[in-house]
């Protein structure tokens, strides 16, 4: 098993954003993890479906956050979290291909690992293995009472912008994390997460557009 589970943004002001997201797609703040202070961030989780979309914001200077909020102009993607139930077969792969790993965890509910993006191109891929499978910590304790379907019901995907959109495909192919990702030409801010697909409860509703958080979001 192998799924998108968690997509984040990156944004200069974190409230905004989210208070925007929330009126946009009929979503609640589930969580505020404690945990990505260790980075330098804080940050904000919202529940869509059983799949999560969260926005950090750098709170100290020299993060990787803030520096991706720099390289790309502004706000925008930041990264595409995996759920797997083979996290050590999956390193090992990953590891024959020469992909370095910038942040491992091991916790008694979830390991981690953050893949390095020079490794795999266009994003930052964590591939996580909760215990059990299906529980996500990284949302906190109370995540299912937030779960509101009225306007989207899962994240399908995302899409990737690529200086070389058949090269990446290619790499993320040979990585097998292929999932759930599109890829397109980069434009002037360069590589990185520019489109979320959302999952519209109102069918009607599908190809419909939004601009938030320097990323296209598309009912689909």
């Amino acid at each position: 098993m192998f799924r998108l589970r968690q997509v984040a943004l990156v944004a200069q002001d974190l409230d905004p954003v989210v208070t925007q997201l929330c009126d946009t797609f009929g979503l609640s703040v589930c969580y505020h993890d404690p945990g990505v202070a260790q980075f330098g961030l804080h940050n904000a989780l919202m529940v869509i479906g059983d799949q999560f979309l969260e926005v950090v914001s750098p709170t100290t200077e020299g993060t990787t956050a803030g520096r991706l909020l720099d390289k790309r102009h502004g706000d925008g993607g930041y990264m595409a979290i995996y759920e797997c139930d083979d996290l050590d077969d999956r390193m090992a792969h990953l590891a024959e291909h020469d992909v370095r790993i910038v942040w491992e965890g091991d916790y008694s509910t979830i390991r981690g690992r953050h893949l390095h993006p020079r490794d795999t191109g266009g994003a930052l891929v964590s591939i996580d293995q909760p215990v059990p499978n299906g529980s996500w910590t990284w949302a906190g304790p109370e995540w299912h009472a937030h779960r509101d379907d009225s306007v989207v019901a899962g994240i399908a995907g995302v899409t990737v912008g690529a200086n070389d959109t058949a090269a990446m495909a290619s790499r993320w192919t040979e990585l097998n994390i292929n999932r759930a990702v599109a890829f397109a030409d980069a434009g002037e801010r360069g590589e990185g997460i520019d489109g979320v697909d959302l999952v519209a409860t109102d069918r009607s509703r599908c190809g419909e557009t939004h601009d938030i958080c320097g990323v296209t979001f598309r009912l689909v």
